[in-house]
């Protein structure tokens, strides 16, 4: 029995970067042995395991065969006699397709290295167009990698399988997975490029690729740079797309989180009345707060004011600063007392709240 250290990490320890998670191989065992050496089995469709101290994933050398269309038609088989080799040929690309023994010495029969010295995004084998959650992972290493770029022959496989349908095959929850993981790269735009060059953006978000533009892309890595979480990322994407419906739209078949969706259709909703914030009145500034909910989710509109200062030019963060001290003075209303001062008319009370909430943004402004 022996185990290396495979993929991602073997990948990352080589480029200098950061390692977060240890995968394993495991060559020459049996499920019976992992178990009966206190691993534990978590794998569904092939064996993986727990290291009984680590809590790190070891899996068992495989092969695997594709059986139908999409990423779930493959069978896999797991048995001693699969060498380490079959088990990185059935992998991506070149970069992940390396391991590390346990004395430290690098197995790469794929040339790895020489493509992270030649900054190349290079597929292992045609095997690599039965996967169309592939084309997925490319563009986010390249939203993490983006000094890499994808190899020629790569990205005309990609764009077979482009043409062959198999990206069609992709459930929604998968799709999104992948895009959201790339808007949280180091350049979301680089993710976006890969997937427009091959064509599947066309396909997966036709919406985005109909709105390509360079603005799109800088304010989306504009959003990354200043270290924005997912739901203003998305936000500023979706702030392309034109439209609150094409938003919902495309919240809806991608099966996109309430949290990120709802942000996107505030944003482009309020956009352009955020960008009029300096002659925005009393009475339009808490209009504006009572539309966004931003009583009762703060965080929320401030973080559509975030959105709002990627996509938009000029005075973005005045804007957004002057909005704030509005909603602080409006949340400073004890609308309790207002209530209880109308008792005995409490058709009276919202129009109360409302008129106090003004007059304290009034004050502020003034």
């Amino acid at each position: 029995m022996r185990s290396y250290v495979v993929g991602g990490a073997v990948r990352d320890a080589l480029l200098g970067l950061p390692v977060k998670d240890h995968d394993h191989v495991v060559v020459g065992a049996t499920p019976e042995q992992m178990l009966a050496a206190g691993f534990r089995a978590v794998g569904k469709d092939f064996p993986v395991f727990l290291h009984p101290r680590t809590q790190e994933e070891y899996a068992l050398a495989r092969t695997e065969r594709k059986t139908a269309p999409g990423y779930h038609g493959f069978v896999f088989h797991a048995a001693p006699d699969v060498t380490l080799e079959q088990d990185l040929v059935r992998r991506d690309l070149t970069i992940n397709a390396m391991a590390r023994a346990e004395d430290g010495s690098i197995v790469d029969p794929h040339n790895g290295r020489q493509d992270l010295q030649a900054r190349l995004f290079r597929h292992v084998s045609d095997a690599f167009a039965e996967d169309p959650v592939r084309i997925l992972r490319i563009a986010r290493f390249a939203a993490r990698l983006p000094d890499f770029t994808v190899a020629s022959d790569t990205n005309a496989l990609m764009r077979r399988m482009v043409d062959d349908g198999e990206v069609d095959a992709l459930v929604a929850e998968r799709v999104w997975q992948e895009l959201a993981r790339g808007l949280m790269e180091r350049r979301p735009s680089r993710m976006l490029d890969v997937l427009r060059d091959c064509g599947a953006l066309a396909r997966i978000l036709p919406e985005l690729d109909a709105a390509w533009s360079a603005s799109m892309l800088a304010t989306i890595d504009r959003a990354a740079a200043q270290d924005h979480p997912l739901e203003v990322r998305f936000a500023v994407l979706a702030r392309a797309m034109q439209g609150v419906d094409t938003i919902q739209a495309v919240c809806k078949r991608l099966k996109v989180p309430n949290e990120c969706r709802d942000l996107a259709v505030m944003t482009a909703r309020e956009i352009h009345t955020v960008g009029r914030a300096p002659l925005l009145t009393a009475e339009e500034i808490v209009t504006l707060c009572e539309r966004c909910d931003a009583f009762r989710k703060p965080e929320r509109f401030a973080q559509m004011l975030l959105a709002a200062a990627c996509t938009e030019s000029g005075d973005a963060d005045s804007h957004a600063a002057r909005l704030l001290a509005a909603l602080g003075a409006t949340r400073a209303v004890n609308a309790g007392e207002v209530a209880a001062r109308h008792a005995g008319h409490k058709d009276r009370i919202p129009g109360a709240v409302h008129a106090a909430r003004v007059e304290a943004v009034a004050a502020m402004l003034h």
